[in-house]
């Protein structure tokens, strides 16, 4: 969520909005004759090479649920992982000639597996003599020439990301990851490639590296005073004309950054998140973009660049391994150089094809001692409880978020300034297939809970302010008129709004009435049984994405803060499980919230 919250976003959504399905592909060069001269009648020189992508790898090396224990799958059977990935782009290269290929990602590689966490945290890669990051490991096999910094890269801390790319025999690129001192980049900004041609001069393909801006909000703890992120369109109208002055025939931007020109963080800094789609009509000069960040499956999609008229042709592969993205460029010698005639892209779906055993073989042993320690018992629960009607019910396994930061924020202020406020807690349904089962309760079931690297903190608020968070929070929900029949596949993500961005809170009482527009929702907000007080003062146990401005809500970024630590809420959730031994659902839930039309209960 600080990041992390992007781990959930790709669930179905804008699979398709204004995408255009691949049409055929590059022929390889082979296939292209032997047109070397340049008399008349003579065929021209060409030559076609193709760019490999994958985006949002989120730590996914195996088609493997670390959460579930078992192979991943979803509603569309999708699989996951670089093993798969693998086995893809080796039938690529076996069809093109690896020659004739490149191998790029998009960001966000280190973080959003248990297989990551536990080189980032359990076996840190960053010990002395520590392991090899798995990624790194994989990526390096399979034989990466670049990848972009994602914004997830950066959860861990700068020790973590210098060591994942001290590890790498790759480049990681970041043109707007600048230095906060120097205003330098603080990562190499592209690396170009040079193709062989059957024609004596090679093809230069340069690959430039963006990220994302929401860093400097996300994760503010790790790069506060160290690096400054502005926005792609300036740091790319920087970049292209430098590349292509020295020679590069075919400019890819690799961007860790959605297509659709929108924000999460509203006016929090002056750049988009999702800037993809402007840096190929503002920039003239790129040929291509590998987006990421936004886990959606764009195929094919071209923008017309303003100044030049050019199309430039951008394709996203979904997430997590699940799809490849080929980008097939088509080249011919004109007047002394090499120039893009046509560009087209497509993706491929890992789906199709068995793990390379390979990489399978590779990671074997860290894969082992994962499953091992998710599956370490941690307590028991005396009932099961899921998160499957979370997004629309008060549940008791979101109470249980709830109760345990609330206690660790009244722990954390006891004897100050502020211990007499009351605390009021705010949790979000990361997962829908989250549970805690009646019995024995592991790590993975704690930890798909909140698949999130989440902080802790505490935010002062006043009944006004919590009224606003709470009308902005209800806005996930679709407008239904009493009487109409509720239709629970269809109430809630009303504008796209993810399931990590539905705030419930807890120690209010409150109602929300969907029949009932935007911004007048709120009904009977109660404390303590009685109306609340628009002046009063309460502490919110809040996370740290949300704390920095993650999805925009009222109030809680510019609120003072009292208290803030680096612990995981997940590894808080974990550490009081043990202490209490039991979890007991009967000693903390409450309905406190619950939705309704005119008074009347929906549920």
């Amino acid at each position: 969520m600080p990041l992390n919250r992007r781990t959930f976003l790709g669930t179905s959504a804008a699979a398709g909005a204004g995408v255009a399905i691949a049409g055929g592909s590059a022929v390889p060069a082979a296939a292209h004759g032997h047109g070397h001269g340049h008399g008349h009648g003579r065929p021209p020189k060409r030559y076609s090479f193709t760019v490999m992508g994958t985006t949002d790898l989120h730590g996914n090396v195996f088609n493997w649920d670390y959460f579930t224990d078992k192979e991943f799958d979803d509603k569309d059977h999708n699989d996951v992982g670089l093993a798969k990935i693998s086995t893809l782009v080796n039938q690529v290269r076996r069809e093109k000639g690896r020659a004739n290929t490149l191998m790029i990602d998009a960001g966000d590689t280190i973080q959003g597996t248990q297989l990551s966490y536990y080189y980032a945290k359990i076996d840190p890669i960053t010990a002395k003599r520590g392991p090899v990051h798995p990624m790194a490991q994989a990526m390096n096999a399979i034989g990466y020439d670049a990848a972009a910094l994602g914004n997830h890269e950066f959860n861990y801390g700068i020790p973590v990301l210098r060591k994942f790319e001290e590890q790498c025999d790759f480049p990681l690129l970041g043109a707007n990851a600048l230095d906060a001192k120097t205003l330098r980049p603080a990562f190499a900004p592209y690396v170009i490639k040079k193709m062989r041609t059957p024609h004596g001069p090679d093809v230069k393909v340069a690959i430039l590296g963006l990220t994302n801006p929401g860093i400097a909000i996300w994760d503010k703890a790790n790069v506060g005073g160290k690096m400054v992120f502005p926005g792609l369109e300036e740091q790319a109208a920087k970049f292209v004309p430098r590349l292509r002055s020295m020679g590069a025939d075919v400019v890819i931007v690799s961007a860790h950054s959605g297509n659709s020109g929108t924000s999460s963080y509203g006016d929090q800094i002056p750049y988009v998140e999702n800037a993809a789609g402007l840096v190929a009509e503002q920039v003239p000069g790129i040929d291509a973009i590998l987006v990421g960040h936004a886990h959606l499956e764009i195929p094919e999609y071209f923008v017309e660049n303003k100044q030049t008229g050019k199309k430039v042709v951008l394709s996203e592969p979904l997430k997590w391994g699940q799809r490849l993205t080929l980008f097939d460029f088509d080249l011919v010698w004109e007047k002394g150089r090499w120039v893009v005639e046509r560009a087209g892209s497509q993706v491929l779906n890992s789906n199709t094809v068995a793990e390379d055993r390979k990489i399978t073989r590779l990671l074997a042993d860290e894969h082992k001692k994962v499953v091992a320690y998710v599956n370490q018992v941690i307590g028991t629960s005396t009932a099961a409880m899921t998160t499957a009607e979370a997004a629309w019910k008060d549940e008791p396994i979101i109470d249980l978020i709830n109760v345990v930061q609330a206690e660790t924020v009244k722990a954390a202020l006891a004897g100050g300034a502020y211990a007499a406020l009351p605390v009021l807690s705010q949790a979000s349904c990361f997962s829908r297939t989250a549970q805690i089962p009646a019995g024995d309760v592991t790590i993975k079931d704690a930890a798909g809970l909140y698949p999130f690297e989440n902080t802790l903190e505490a935010r002062l608020l006043t009944g006004a302010q919590l009224k606003d968070y709470l009308e902005f929070s209800a806005r996930y929900y679709v407008q239904t008129a009493a009487g109409v029949p509720v239709d629970t596949a269809k109430l809630t993500n009303a504008d796209n709004t993810p399931d990590y961005n539905y705030d419930a809170v807890s120690g209010l009482t409150y109602e929300i009435d969907i029949a009932k527009p935007n911004g007048s929702r709120i009904v009977n907000l109660s404390f303590e049984g009685k109306p609340i007080d628009a002046a009063a003062q309460f502490v919110l146990a809040v996370n740290n994405y949300r704390a920095s401005g993650g999805g925009n809500f009222p109030h809680v970024a510019g609120a003072k803060q009292l208290w803030a630590n680096s612990e995981e809420i997940r590894n808080t959730i974990i550490a009081w499980v043990q202490a209490k031994g039991s979890v007991d659902g009967a000693q903390f839930a409450s309905v406190d919230w619950r939705l309704t039309r005119e008074g009347a209960p929906v549920f």
